[in-house]
């Protein structure tokens, strides 16, 4: 009994059952994150299946798109640098998203592989598109899912001052400067009546 008191007691022995017990729901919650990346990383094959035809589509000379599963914790079916498809937490909701200036937006999220495989087809033609655009001198945006923005009117042509206009600021002017003179003036006299009214005497004889 006084053995098994000292087994039961035994600060080590206790360690080593924690440390078990910690690598073994470490080990637990790694198979769960490994059958949620296979499961993620199967759909997403499935939806690359989808649209393979029409990556095999796009213009060879066209490098911007990628087109390819990455790995990691939640793996993603990348379509260009800004744009891409990952699954939500549910492991069945597809979800296109894209990068923009204002922060991550969604262009499609859906549970049916077909409805996210047309958004992504229209995606990548509006990419091609607007590639053609821009080679042929136009600039115009083809962003997915967005218009483009109102471009403000040009401001109307400067026009010659009419000559009456011109003689008006003219006038307006000189008009200004008589009123400061007088100003001038009328501030000179306050300040220096004393000494001109000593003088006046002086200037009598």
């Amino acid at each position: 009994m006084k053995d098994t008191a000292e087994k039961t007691s035994d600060p080590s022995r206790k360690l080593a059952d924690a440390v078990r017990d910690v690598k073994n729901a470490f080990a637990d919650r790694d198979d769960v994150v490994v059958d949620l990346r296979e499961a993620h990383r199967m759909r997403l094959e499935l939806l690359a299946g989808e649209l393979a035809p029409v990556f095999a589509d796009v213009p060879t000379d066209m490098d911007n798109f990628d087109f390819a599963i990455s790995s990691g914790l939640q793996p993603r079916l990348w379509i260009d640098a800004v744009a891409h498809v990952a699954m939500g937490r549910d492991r069945r909701t597809y979800r296109f998203l894209r990068d923009t200036r204002i922060g991550r937006v969604v262009l499609a999220e859906s549970t049916d592989m077909k409805v996210v495989a047309d958004q992504v087809t229209r995606y990548v033609a509006e990419r091609i598109v607007e590639r053609q655009r821009m080679m042929e001198g136009g600039a115009e945006p083809a962003a997915a899912g967005t218009h483009r923005p109102a471009v403000p009117e040009a401001e109307p042509p400067l026009r010659a001052a009419e000559p009456g206009a011109t003689w008006l600021a003219i006038l307006s002017g000189l008009g200004l400067i008589a009123a400061g003179a007088f100003a001038g003036l009328a501030v000179s006299l306050v300040l220096f009546w004393d000494r001109i009214v000593a003088m006046l005497p002086a200037l009598r004889q």
